[in-house]
């Protein structure tokens, strides 16, 4: 079966305005570009075009989702105040998460992106899917966006989906440098959704993404944050799959994976400190697409996040779009050598001590 993938020019047209990587300018801040601006998200489609790879894809349209559907998570206070300021002159979902005239429009139908690439994957239309959508959505709480984003694409697209498909059981593994804060507020009562998220210890937002952060309620045991120290590189990652998220999964036993995808982690990334390469997204992927094999039918579905390196995040997503479709394109990753070769790619025991702590939390799982 083949490989879903949902675009829209529209998402580039989400406008976050004038800052410096995302301070707004002054006196004594130069006007620049915001960090989440259109380039990145481009610049990848534009790489699986040449590729080739993208008319190998099954295309999936965009459809808005409505106000009710939003309402399955964000307060109706917020929904009204962002749709309102996007229909005068825009405005900010919280302090520097800026969005511009028409962004309510534009979130709405990124939501519905993401959901659209969601029910082909539970509808068995396609295999697996992408969808690359902007604004992001994993920092979106009920009542207030912020992390640049507006609205949970993911936690609004999996309780539609609820709603139309029948499954028990949904995890999310979150690969963002940043904690997916949205998403783990979203589930954190909820067993039916398993939160994982890697992300780099302490960066954003400030106090979430501990490893003592397990849940609550009903929900209990059923969120799992792995903080990495800043530095973690190909080998840490690969080492927290392996005696982590992969474990947590097959304890837990999904009707489908869902992986916010940012790649901030990159070793080029100005907004993170880690050190990936395409190949450590690309073996994520791998790990992710044979536990979705053996667990849940293939269903494996991805939203796109943060990733702020124009240059880069392009040869991480054609790795993970190469690896989704099984297909290799004849275009190699030219950074891919130097970024491979840093010192420190491999686990350090830190790191390891950091991935025992998250593994030792595993047993609230049932």
């Amino acid at each position: 079966m083949a490989t879903g993938w949902n675009f829209h020019e529209l998402y580039l047209w989400h406008d976050t305005g004038r800052a410096a990587l995302f301070y707004p300018p002054g006196l004594t801040i130069e006007p620049g570009e915001h960090a989440e601006n259109a380039d990145t998200k481009r610049r990848f489609k534009n790489l699986m075009e040449v590729s080739g790879l993208t008319e190998q894809l099954v295309s999936l349209k965009s459809t808005a989702v409505s106000d009710e559907d939003l309402a399955r998570f964000h307060s109706k206070d917020y929904i009204a105040r962002i749709k309102a300021d996007s229909s005068a002159c825009g405005g900010e979902a919280s302090p520097l998460t800026p969005f511009g005239h028409g962004s309510y429009e534009i979130a709405c139908l990124a939501a519905g992106g993401t959901y659209a690439v969601m029910d082909a994957v539970l509808s068995g239309a396609v295999a697996n899917g992408y969808a690359l959508v902007r604004p992001p959505g994993h920092h979106a709480e009920a009542a207030q966006g912020m992390g640049f984003c507006l609205f949970g694409n993911i936690p609004v697209a999996i309780l539609k989906a609820r709603g139309v498909h029948e499954f028990d059981r949904v995890a999310t593994v979150d690969w963002d440098v940043h904690h997916g804060n949205g998403t783990e507020s979203a589930f954190y009562e909820d067993p039916g959704v398993l939160t994982i998220s890697l992300h780099q210890e302490g960066l954003y937002p400030p106090n979430r993404g501990h490893a003592a952060d397990r849940g609550k309620g009903k929900g209990e045991g059923y969120n799992i944050n792995i903080p990495l120290p800043a530095g973690s590189g190909h080998g840490a990652y690969l080492a927290a799959f392996e005696r982590v998220v992969l474990p947590a999964l097959y304890k837990y036993k999904p009707d489908m994976i869902v992986v916010p995808s940012g790649f901030d982690g990159s070793a080029a990334d100005p907004l993170g400190r880690m050190m990936l390469y395409s190949e450590t997204y690309r073996h994520m992927t791998r790990m992710l697409k044979a536990a979705a094999a053996d667990l849940c039918g293939g269903r494996l579905m991805m939203s796109h996040e943060g990733g702020y390196s124009a240059a880069y995040v392009p040869y991480c997503g054609l790795a993970v779009m190469e690896e989704l479709a099984d297909i290799k394109t004849a275009v190699d990753d030219p950074f891919l050598e130097e970024y491979a070769g840093y010192p420190g790619q491999e686990l350090r025991p830190w790191q390891a001590d950091a991935i025992a702590a998250a593994a030792s939390l595993l047993g609230g799982i049932k």
